[in-house]
């Protein structure tokens, strides 16, 4: 599909502050990689296959976009209503599943995995989004939305709270990190994971929280917050390397629809507008330079001036 503008440099991409400047590259513009999703979620980049995996959630299926041929294809179906991807340590698929309310990792001969479907004997709510330290611990936000109805999964009443859960890398021991959000969504770690990043996404306003990582990652201090998306809604997200966090954003006034670009103080400094919600984003290609935004019918993609951390 064609790129959404022809010029350059792209209107889409709107500078905030000046500090954008420096994280854009005024001869890239945004690219519609492909529409006829139903709600599309929890893209993850395979360098070694060049392609993007993302969740197509009411359609029950994940997808499978090609860099070298530009084709789509059905990675997975049925998929168990997967939202968030990402990959682990060892570069295998790790999954939150609606469907199951679980977590689970892809072994490489294609085996399912389950890594966390309980706690305390109770099963999980709709495991959301997930990211993996770079200690093999594994964190993920656990609210109810899976389980509200019969859209993106199947309605069931929770038993648990909404909760973001860690999971050792090495025992496997699940620990609630935090408990006291309500609808807890995207997350990220900063570059050098000294701050775990949480989006308390059922607030009013919708926000994002700082954590002190400490106690050798096992632990986090006092929350602070760090946006306040006054009518915006930030869902997934990613950081890169200075720190900056990339957010998908929208509903509401169509001006808010696309992905907002923050500093790690948050300060709103740039804005990719897109035709419809962006829920969720990841950086790929070979030097991790390359944007891919699963928006809501659809997949988007930009080259930008800087990379994503790796291994997220």
């Amino acid at each position: 599909m064609p790129p959404t503008d022809r010029r350059y440099p792209d209107p889409a991409i709107r500078i905030l502050d000046p500090r954008f400047n420096a994280l854009r590259l005024p001869s890239a513009s945004v690219e519609c990689l492909y529409q006829g999703a139903r709600w599309s979620e929890g893209p993850v980049w395979f360098g070694d296959q060049r392609a993007l995996l993302w969740s197509d959630i009411p359609n029950n299926r994940i997808l499978r976009w090609d860099e070298e041929s530009g084709e789509v294809g059905v990675f997975r179906k049925p998929s168990n209503f997967a939202n968030g991807n990402t990959r682990d340590r060892q570069g295998r698929l790790v999954t939150c599943e609606h469907l199951t309310r679980c977590v689970t990792r892809t072994e490489y001969d294609g085996a399912i995995t389950v890594i966390a479907d309980k706690f305390d004997g109770k099963p999980l709510n709709s495991p959301n989004d997930i990211v993996v330290k770079s200690d093999g611990s594994i964190w993920f936000t656990d609210p109810p939305f899976g389980i509200n109805g019969f859209y993106e999964g199947e309605q069931a009443e929770p038993q648990l709270k909404p909760s973001v859960y860690r999971v050792d890398g090495q025992s496997g021991e699940m620990t609630v990190m935090i408990d006291d959000f309500i609808g807890p969504n995207g997350l990220a770690f900063s570059p050098d994971e000294s701050i775990l990043y949480v989006v308390e996404s059922r607030s009013t306003p919708r926000t994002i929280w700082a954590f002190d990582v400490i106690d050798g990652g096992r632990k986090l201090d006092e929350r602070r917050l760090v946006i306040d998306a006054g009518p915006g809604t930030p869902d997934g997200f990613r950081v890169d390397i200075h720190g900056n966090l990339w957010c998908g954003w929208g509903m509401g006034d169509a001006e808010l629809d696309g992905m907002r670009v923050f500093t790690a103080e948050g300060e709103a400094i740039g804005h990719i507008d897109l035709p419809e919600r962006c829920a969720n984003v990841c950086f790929g290609g070979r030097h991790r330079n390359r944007l891919f935004m699963a928006a809501s019918h659809g997949l988007y993609s930009l080259y930008v001036n800087t990379q994503g951390i790796a291994g997220s």
